[in-house]
């Protein structure tokens, strides 16, 4: 036991120094915060410019995991080979994050090219989708293998599109890869597992830099790495125990790509572009009413870590389904139809009130006396 802790400690521990000195190097970096303009974005939730190089922490921890955790060559070349194919999109993430404007449709693109190279290397993609007659067309392996890629790059702009309240998208993270390690272990599929917790040990050391303070956030070059190392980890799950169901696996991401779905179905029914950034995500819903109902505004950095917390269980929730329907298709199905329905009548409903509270507050605001002249 021992033994299995040990390599996670350290990379735990290498994950929280290096964002240490990100943090402690701030100073530095504010001529790239200032470039960049975060806290005057629309959708910005903090109110002083902060690190975004989370990412570089992460990936460096992962690295770390290559001496200390797998024990024989093949297997530790397997794994280094796995956090190669983080290169594209972690690097498109990283321009952004020093401030080099990198479109989101590059992005995307640098995403579904670390994707490619998780398929030329193991070889591996989505087999299925367990619904009737669409599971036929996957046997045609490049539609399935263009599935896989557009899925796994979804995933990975859902966990950034969420990388706005102080720690949600890197708590999340760690309860879909604890999701993940342990449906693996169920069916023993062992280099998951280990995937999986090494993953959780590099975001443990960061997030707490991360949260409730905000010190360092993970930027887009961390938050699509995360997506792309779980995303993928999902996908060698489905592919390699046919009894995993894969709209159990689908519950455990729910919340992201719930979220980002809802965002590009929100901004294409206004007529914006939609990857134009707004305030209307669930949890900017959650902060900006604890701001009005409970501590008032101008308390944004009270507002922010108090909204992960009253989010966190909402998310872990579809998780906990996901796990517990890991070989039940059907019944997963239908509990991810019955969470996109509460999902999108809890948002309205929020959004409603949002828009009633905000009315009431403008009516109640003392009027505003012209000067007397004379």
């Amino acid at each position: 036991m021992i033994a299995a802790i040990q390599p996670l400690l350290i990379v735990f521990a290498v994950s929280f120094v290096v964002s240490g000195l990100i943090w402690v190097t701030r100073s530095l970096q504010m001529g790239l915060l200032s470039r960049r303009g975060d806290t005057r974005a629309v959708q910005a939730s903090h109110v002083t410019p902060t690190p975004r190089l989370g990412g570089v922490a992460f990936v460096v921890a992962l690295a770390a995991a290559v001496i200390t955790w797998v024990p024989g060559e093949g297997e530790r070349d397997q794994y280094l080979l796995f956090i190669s194919t983080l290169l594209p999109v972690f690097a498109a993430g990283l321009l952004e994050d020093v401030g080099i404007y990198v479109r989101p449709r590059i992005r995307l693109l640098a995403a579904a090219a670390s994707g490619l190279l998780v398929v030329v290397f193991f070889g591996f993609w989505l087999p299925r989708v367990d619904l009737p007659g669409v599971d036929m067309l996957f046997a045609f392996a490049p539609l399935a293998i263009l599935f896989s890629l557009f899925a796994a790059a979804g995933v990975s702009h859902a966990f950034n599109l969420i990388d706005g309240l102080n720690g949600l998208s890197t708590s999340t993270a760690i309860m879909a890869a604890g999701a993940l390690a342990y449906v693996a272990g169920l069916y023993d599929v062992a280099n998951v597992v280990e995937a999986c917790l090494i993953c959780m040990a590099a975001l443990g050391g960061f997030l707490l830099f991360n949260y409730p303070f905000g010190k360092v956030f993970l930027g887009d070059g961390g938050a699509y790495s995360v997506g792309h190392f779980l995303g993928w980890s999902a996908i060698a799950l489905v592919y390699a125990r046919p009894e995993i169901s894969a709209f159990s696996i689908l519950l455990i991401f729910f919340w992201p790509v719930a979220d980002t779905c809802f965002a590009i179905y929100r901004r294409r029914r206004a007529g914006r572009p939609s990857d134009q950034p707004d305030r209307l995500h669930y949890h900017q819903l959650v902060m900006r009413a604890l701001e009005i109902l409970l501590l008032g505004r101008g308390r944004r950095e009270l507002a922010n870590p108090l909204a992960t917390a009253v989010m966190l269980p909402m998310i872990a929730l579809p998780m906990v389904a996901g796990v517990a329907l890991v070989d039940q298709p059907r019944l997963a199905f239908f509990a991810f139809l019955g969470f996109v329905s509460l999902f999108v009548l809890s948002y309205l409903t929020g959004l409603h009130l949002a828009r009633k509270m905000g009315a009431r507050h403008r009516n109640q605001r003392p009027p505003v006396l012209a000067p007397r002249v004379g």
